[in-house]
């Protein structure tokens, strides 16, 4: 790769990647499980209220859920069945959400979608689509694609970025789906653009997925016409590459200011599996109900690339892949960055869940923390330019609400500090409580 490779000029760290254990392994599908437990509240915005009852019967792709005022997303049936209950559920991050539990019809046909000519739509009807849809950034918190794709009029958006960094250790959906649908992926950009008015697109890969930065280079290149400009950009291997701030950074070298959103610099940043479901949702007329996730860590039997629909228990997919090893020790929903340890396997699979991984003592640190040594390798690490050492002293001297001054809310939690850190000190959960109580 003889291109010059972009990355961010602040801070930033480079654990082990740990991906060569799933980014061989194609995708492949989960079978249908015996039920689902769709969560009604799966993206940035109020909960869905539901739209069925128990004992419903339902199709694979029927409307579950929709939101009835205020930021949101469409909940849609992944399987075809019974609805069982309609009731609360366990979340991997809010504790609890309301949701739909569908028994399974097994021999139902599985739904078939036929695509259509997108480029005879208005920009209104492909918004109109992709909010049916129900899709969300599924790379990050889940906001409403709709709204994203809709910035206020006085932004002047002159570029596109599919971000295909995929800079967390263990994950390769992204780079499988690049892999092997490159061509759909480019087709949800040159969608994108039709909507955002413009033609210029990059889409941003680290050099450690060679062969997926060479099959989008040339879906890019067969699609680049008209003045629709649409190229590759090969990126460091350095996290967090992927944050869409430190992306734009990365690629267009512009700065998008604190508590500022990356429109105020003329960027719009989509994640590769969001332009993907947005070429399902607007050629196929297909809601987002089934996504590509990676399992992986050494606690699992057979780690593997999965296209699971959602509401998959992660206990059905444990079963799935042959159980869990002895030595076992915790289990994440995300990737060990920014993940969420969670404590059953009776959580399901939602819109935003990236990957589970279980991790066995040897992949994780264990070790008790201790005082702040002031080494300073937080503040070189911390690709925002904040201070977390002195937020995490802060919040245990009993003071969360005056981190204002160190730029608590301008983390977006990466977790390079508490990554460098020698004294092992929580940093990220410090983040998190002081965050919580300042607001309070």
């Amino acid at each position: 790769m003889n291109q010059t490779l972009l990355t961010f000029p602040k801070g930033g760290v480079h654990p082990p990647e740990s991906k060569e254990l799933t980014e061989h392994l194609p995708v492949e599908p989960l079978p249908l499980p015996e039920e689902v437990e769709i969560l009604l509240h799966q993206h940035f915005g109020a909960p869905c209220k539901s739209l069925v009852k128990k004992k419903d019967e339902i199709m694979e792709g029927d409307l579950l859920g929709e939101v009835e005022a205020g930021l949101g997303a469409s909940i849609h049936a992944s399987v075809s069945g019974k609805v069982k209950n309609v009731g609360t559920s366990a979340h991997p991050i809010s504790v609890s959400a309301p949701s739909v539990t569908i028994q399974t019809d097994p021999v139902a046909k599985p739904r078939e979608y036929s695509p259509g000519d997108w480029k005879a739509l208005s920009k209104d009807e492909i918004l109109g689509r992709i909010k049916s849809a129900g899709i969300v950034g599924i790379g990050g918190a889940g906001f409403p694609t709709h709204v994203k794709l809709a910035p206020p009029p006085e932004a002047k958006v002159d570029t596109l970025i599919l971000n295909g960094a995929e800079c967390e250790p263990y994950l390769t959906c992204d780079h499988r789906l690049m892999l092997e649908h490159p061509e759909q992926v480019v087709e949800g950009a040159k969608i994108i653009l039709s909507v955002l008015g413009i033609d210029e697109c990059h889409i941003g890969i680290e050099a450690n997925k060679a062969d997926a930065i060479e099959a989008m280079a040339k879906a890019a290149r067969d699609a680049s016409s008209n003045g629709t400009r649409i190229r590759v950009d090969a990126l460091k291997v350095k996290y967090p590459q992927g944050s869409e701030k430190q992306l734009i950074q990365s690629i267009t070298g512009r700065r998008v200011p604190g508590f500022g959103l990356p429109f105020d610099v003329g960027v719009i940043v989509q994640n590769v599996g969001t332009a993907r479901a947005i070429y399902e949702a607007v050629v196929l007329n297909k809601p987002l109900y089934e996504k590509v996730i990676t399992v992986s860590g050494r606690g699992i039997q057979r780690p593997a690339n999965l296209l699971v629909r959602i509401g998959t228990r992660l206990s059905d997919i444990v079963s799935y892949l042959g159980g869990t090893k002895p030595d076992l020790a915790k289990v994440v929903m995300g990737g060990p960055m920014m993940g969420f340890a969670i404590p059953t396997l009776d959580v399901p699979v939602t819109k935003t869940t990236s990957g589970v991984l279980f991790l066995t003592e040897d992949e994780i640190d264990t070790k008790p923390h201790s005082n702040c040594i002031r080494c300073g390798w937080c503040l070189e690490a911390c690709p925002m330019g904040l201070a977390p050492n002195e937020i995490g002293i802060y919040v245990e001297a009993g003071r969360a609400e005056d981190t204002a001054q160190f730029g608590v809310f301008e983390c977006f939690e990466c977790g390079c500090c508490a990554f460098v850190c020698p004294a092992k000190r929580p940093l990220v959960q410090f983040i998190r409580l002081a965050k919580m109580k300042a607001k309070k």
